[in-house]
C-alpha cells in the first residue's frame, strides 16, 4: 500500500485492501428467536400446541370480538393480508359474461317507478305517465335553462303529478 507525500492514496488504490469485513454473528432478532418458540394451549379442556406468533392472533381474535378497535384494525390487515396472499396463489378465472339490453318503453317506465319519479295514471292504462313534482322542480331548478314559451309550460303543468305545487324559475311563465 503506498501513499502520496500528501498521506492519500494514489489514485486506482484502495484505502481498506482487505475489504469490509464478515459479518461476526447471525442476523436473527430477540424477536425472531421467541416467535419460533412455542406454547401449550388449553382451549375447551384440549391441550394444543402453538407457535408464538398463532397465540399472538388467537388473543387478537379474542380482543376483537370483545370490541377493542385496535384488535379489530389488526385482524383487519391479518385478513387483508391472508387475501392477498390466496390470490397469488389462486388464479382468478375470467368468464365471459353475456349481457343483453332491450330498449322499451316500459323499461323506462319501470326505472321512472323504482326510482319514485312517476307514476302511471289511472285513467290512461299506463299510456300516460305523471311526473312527480320533486322531479320536476329539480329539472326546472337547473340553472342555464331557456325561457319557456306557453306551449312548453302547459305540457310540463300537464304532465306533473301536484303541479300546482310548482315554484317557476324567475321570468318563467308560471
Amino acid at each position: 500500500m503506498s501513499r502520496a507525500e500528501n498521506g492519500r492514496f494514489e489514485k486506482g488504490q484502495s484505502g481498506n485492501p482487505r475489504g469490509r469485513p464478515k459479518a461476526r454473528r447471525p442476523h436473527n432478532s430477540a424477536f425472531d428467536i421467541i416467535i419460533e418458540k412455542s406454547l401449550t394451549v388449553t382451549q375447551n379442556g384440549v391441550e394444543r400446541e402453538l407457535s408464538v406468533d398463532e397465540a399472538l392472533e388467537w388473543q387478537a381474535y379474542q380482543a376483537a370480538l370483545g370490541g377493542s378497535r385496535m384488535a379489530i384494525r389488526k385482524v383487519l390487515k391479518m385478513i387483508e393480508k391472508r387475501e392477498a396472499a390466496l390470490a397469488t396463489k389462486i388464479p382468478v378465472r375470467a368468464r365471459k359474461i353475456r349481457s343483453e339490453a332491450h330498449y322499451t318503453s316500459n323499461n323506462a317506465n319501470g326505472a321512472m317507478r323504482i326510482l319514485d319519479l312517476a307514476r302511471p295514471d289511472p285513467g290512461m292504462e299506463g299510456r300516460r305517465w305523471f311526473l312527480d313534482a320533486w322531479a320536476t322542480q329539480a329539472a326546472l331548478s337547473r340553472p342555464g335553462r331557456k325561457k319557456f314559451e306557453r306551449k312548453d309550460v302547459d305540457n310540463i303543468k300537464f304532465f306533473t303529478n301536484g303541479s300546482e305545487n310548482l315554484r317557476w324559475p324567475r321570468g318563467q311563465a308560471g
